[in-house]
C-alpha cells in the first residue's frame, strides 16, 4: 500500500492573483470607456507618443491655415471694395465724357459751356474723393506699396498739379495671401511715354477760319521717357515733362496751287533735347491736315488753315485729374466754336486714355480676387488633408473600440465571478 501524498495550495496567493487580475481588467475597462467617451485613441501623450506628436503637428498646421484664411478674408474685402470703387470711377468718367461730348454742340453759347464746366468740376471732385477712399480699417484702397493716408493731393499751384504721395508699385501675391491695396499711381497718374496723354492748346483763332489738332501720338517712347527724365532733373520736379510751343512763322498757300508750305519753330521749356529742336518746314495738300513732327518723340496733325503767329502749346497730363481740369478750363473758357471743338477733341482723347488705365487696374483687381478664390480652395484642401492626418493619428475606430469594450467588459465580469469563488476557499467556509 502506497502512502497517500497531500499538497496544500495557499488561498492567500490565489486571492492576490485574482485581485490583481480584477484591478487590471477594471483599469483597462475604464480606459476603453474614456476613449469611447472622447472618441479619441490618444487622449494623452503617454497613450502613444508618436501619434500624439503627429496629431500636434497637424493641429498646428490647421491653426496656421485658419489664421491665413482670416487674413485673406480681410485682404479680399479690401480688394473687393477697391474694385467696386474703380467701377464707380469709370461710371463717373463716363458721365464726364458725355458732358464733354455735349459741350461740342455748335449751338451752345459761352454761358452754356460754362455751366457744363461747373458740372465737370463737381464730377472731378467726386473722382478725386474716390481715388482717396479708405477701407473699413482706415487704410487707403489705392496706397500702392506704401503711401500716406491720403495718397493723392491737389490741385496744387506748382507743377505737377496733382501728386501721388507714396511708392508706386503692386505688392506681389503669395501662396496664401493677396495685397491689401492696389497701385493708385498706375490707375490715376499718367506717364508721358507709357500713356501718351497730352493737351494741345491752340491760340485764339478768329471765327473766319479753323485750326484744331488731332490726337498726339508717341512716336518714340524712349525719347519721350529720356526727355521726361531730363526735365525732372532740370526742374527738380518728379515726373516732369518739357512744354513745347509750336509757332507758325511762315505760311504759303498760293505759290503752288493746292499745296501749302508752312514753317514753324518749336520752343522747348526746359530745353533738354539733344540736339536742340530746330525750325521745321513742310509742304502738304492744302485740303488735308498738316503733320507736325518737330517735337522729339511726338507727332500730331493740325487741321484747318494756319496763319503766321498761330501757336500750339503742348503739355503732358500728369494724371486723370489733370485731364478733367484741362477740360474744365478749356471748355469753360471757349469763346468760339473753334475753341470748343479743340477743347472737346483733346478732352475726349485723354479721357479715353485715363479710362483705359482705370479699367486695366480694375482688371488686376479681378485677377487678385480670382487668386483669392484659388487660395481659399487650396487651403480648404490642405485643411482637409491635415484633419485626416490628425484623425488617423489620434481618433478612435469606433467599431473596434466598441468591440474591445464589450470583450473587456465580458472579461471583467468573468474576473468578478472568479474572484467571488476564490473568496470561498477559506478553512472556515470548509469547516462550516
Amino acid at each position: 500500500m502506497s502512502a497517500a501524498s497531500f499538497s496544500r495550495l495557499g488561498s492567500a496567493n490565489t486571492y492576490d492573483i485574482a485581485r490583481s487580475n480584477l484591478i487590471g481588467r477594471q483599469t483597462a475597462l475604464a480606459n476603453l470607456q474614456e476613449h469611447l467617451t472622447s472618441g479619441k485613441r490618444v487622449d494623452t501623450a503617454s497613450d502613444d507618443p508618436t501619434a500624439a506628436a503627429a496629431a500636434e503637428r497637424a493641429l498646428n498646421r490647421i491653426g496656421r491655415i485658419q489664421t491665413d484664411q482670416r487674413a485673406l478674408e480681410a485682404q479680399r474685402s479690401s480688394i473687393t471694395q477697391a474694385e467696386t470703387t474703380l467701377g464707380d470711377v469709370n461710371d463717373t468718367l463716363q458721365n464726364i465724357r458725355e458732358l464733354v461730348v455735349s459741350a461740342g454742340n455748335g449751338s451752345f453759347s459761352s454761358a452754356e459751356r460754362k455751366i457744363i464746366a461747373g458740372q465737370l468740376s463737381g464730377l472731378r471732385d467726386q473722382v478725386f474723393a474716390l481715388a482717396n477712399r479708405k477701407d473699413i480699417n482706415g487704410l487707403p484702397l489705392f496706397g500702392a506699396l506704401a503711401s500716406a493716408l491720403t495718397p493723392f493731393t491737389g490741385p496744387l499751384t506748382t507743377a505737377p498739379d496733382y501728386t501721388f504721395n507714396g511708392l508706386p508699385g503692386q505688392t506681389a501675391s503669395s501662396d496664401v495671401a493677396i495685397p491689401f491695396s492696389l497701385d493708385g499711381d498706375a490707375a490715376f497718374m499718367h506717364q508721358p511715354a507709357r500713356d501718351g496723354s497730352f493737351n494741345a492748346i491752340v491760340s485764339s483763332i478768329p471765327t473766319t477760319r479753323t485750326l484744331t489738332t488731332d490726337s498726339l501720338i508717341v512716336s518714340n517712347p524712349a525719347v519721350v521717357s529720356a526727355n521726361a527724365t531730363q526735365a525732372s532733373i532740370a526742374t527738380g520736379i518728379p515726373n516732369s515733362f518739357p512744354k513745347y510751343v509750336v509757332q507758325f512763322t511762315a505760311v504759303d498757300s498760293t505759290t503752288v496751287p493746292g499745296t501749302t508750305t508752312a514753317t514753324y519753330s518749336v520752343t522747348e521749356t526746359p530745353a533738354v533735347s539733344v540736339p536742340a529742336v530746330a525750325p521745321v518746314t513742310l509742304s502738304y495738300p492744302s485740303n488735308s491736315a498738316a503733320p507736325i513732327t518737330g517735337i522729339p518723340g511726338l507727332s500730331f496733325s493740325v487741321s484747318g488753315t494756319p496763319a503766321v503767329g498761330d501757336t500750339i502749346t503742348v503739355n503732358s497730363n500728369p494724371s486723370i485729374f489733370s485731364v478733367i481740369d484741362n477740360a474744365i478750363r478749356d471748355i469753360g473758357g471757349a469763346t468760339t466754336n473753334n475753341a470748343a471743338i479743340q477743347a472737346v477733341r483733346q478732352a475726349l482723347g485723354n479721357l479715353d486714355i485715363g479710362m483705359n488705365r482705370v479699367s486695366a487696374i480694375r482688371g488686376q483687381a479681378g485677377d487678385l480676387l480670382n487668386r483669392a478664390d484659388d487660395i481659399t480652395t487650396n487651403q480648404g484642401k490642405r485643411s482637409i488633408q491635415m484633419e485626416s492626418d490628425r484623425s488617423r493619428a489620434e481618433d478612435l475606430d469606433m467599431v473596434k473600440g466598441i468591440s474591445d469594450f464589450q470583450n473587456q467588459q465580458t472579461g471583467y465580469q468573468a474576473a468578478l465571478q472568479s474572484y467571488a469563488q476564490i473568496q470561498k476557499l477559506s478553512l472556515f467556509n470548509y469547516i462550516s
